[in-house]
């Protein structure tokens, strides 16, 4: 299967303005930006292999080397990333329990076959040839998520790449061999070796993704979802739940918010990840707005609801609160922005000025005021 005349007129755009300082080096573009030229989507940076050079001869053209396992430089003026095309070994547990090699007997083809999926095992030369010697333009058409290799079972993060892009590719299916290894990658005890942090980077990529669900399901269904995010529960309600906060636009956080929201723990959930304090704690208090929400709303409960969520020091997280809820839980949201806008409008300086005489009695006095003002509307 070849790539029509339209992609191949794209792929030259991809590589048409290559810097002077490339002269005499076999550089290609690889992985993602070339897949996403093909698919017709917007390219972010351009990820590079150089082939048959060494780290002496990138760092004599002005190169900086920035890699630690293996060589990788930045260009001195884009900043893009080139690294010299490698192979791989397995020599001990997890994603970092691997020895490289760089030599300039590497392959282009040797490169591309060490990479995960074969959607991101294509290449295009600085002269616009475009290489795929996996298969990878052929299950971009079929839409089609497909591993390279034997390989792809002793490398835990291979599994949440591939989770991640069936949140992100949505029209693709997994193919039934890459799903079994998925399952034995489970069960041989790798994805255990996975670091927290690893496991946020790539849940963060995937909470932008299209359809972010996808991808915790596809961790459920080969089994890794109790390994790689303990606590997390999953419901029939979080599919429409997390479809409004794409099609709202809701932010990483927010979603991240709604993602555990069936969960009894869900600061727990972000706790085993180390995910940010802010979506820790975004995590926790929806699950606070929205238990509040399905009791009997008085002044006095909704007063101290917004007392818990800190409403009036961060009213912006207030309202992504609300907005998250509103995504989960049908209510009257409107009354809940209301009540905060006439919380906070409450005057607690000239409150505590007439209190001047007993400082002791300022804060109840202010939040009787509070109170009051929430009657109004409740």
């Amino acid at each position: 299967m070849s790539i029509n005349s339209a992609q191949q007129q794209a792929l030259k755009q991809l590589v048409a303005q290559v810097d002077p300082l490339l002269k005499g080096l076999q550089c290609y573009v690889v992985g993602g930006a070339v897949r996403d030229t093909l698919l017709g989507l917007p390219v972010g940076d351009r990820d590079w292999v150089v082939v048959g050079a060494s780290p002496e001869q990138l760092a004599q053209r002005g190169f900086i080397p920035v890699g630690g396992d293996f060589p990788v430089f930045l260009h001195p003026r884009t900043k893009e990333e080139f690294a010299l095309a490698r192979t791989e070994r397995k020599s001990g547990r997890g994603y970092q329990g691997f020895t490289f090699y760089t030599g300039p007997d590497v392959s282009l083809a040797d490169d591309l076959s060490r990479r995960d999926l074969t959607i991101n095992a294509l290449a295009i030369d600085t002269n616009g040839h475009f290489y795929d010697p996996l298969g990878g333009y052929a299950d971009l058409e079929q839409r089609v998520l497909r591993h390279i290799g034997e390989a792809f079972i002793e490398d835990p993060v291979r599994l949440l790449r591939l989770a991640r892009f069936a949140a992100r590719f949505t029209t693709f299916q997994i193919a039934a061999e890459t799903e079994a290894l998925a399952r034995h990658l489970v069960r041989n005890g790798e994805v255990d070796a996975l670091v927290p942090e690893r496991v946020w980077q790539e849940l963060y990529k995937g909470l932008q993704a299209s359809q972010p669900l996808r991808m915790v399901q596809v961790l459920k269904q080969c089994g890794a979802l109790e390994r790689v995010l303990p606590g997390l529960v999953l419901s029939s309600e979080l599919d429409s739940a997390m479809a409004a906060a794409v099609a709202r636009q809701l932010a990483p956080l927010q979603r991240f918010a709604i993602l555990c929201s069936k969960s009894p723990h869900p600061e727990q959930v972000a706790q085993h990840i180390k995910a940010p304090t802010a979506y820790k704690d975004a995590a926790r208090l929806l699950s606070i707005l929205l238990q509040a929400a399905q009791t009997p709303l008085s002044s006095e409960s909704v007063a101290q609801t917004l007392q818990k969520l800190d409403s009036l020091r961060k009213p912006e997280r207030y309202t992504q609160l609300v907005q998250a809820a509103e995504c989960v839980l049908e209510a009257d949201w409107s009354l809940w922005l209301q009540a905060a806008v006439v919380f906070a409008e409450v005057d607690a300086a000239t409150i505590a000025q007439q209190h001047q005489a007993q400082p002791k009695a300022i804060p109840a006095a202010i939040f009787e005021a509070r109170l009051a003002a929430l009657a109004a509307i409740f």
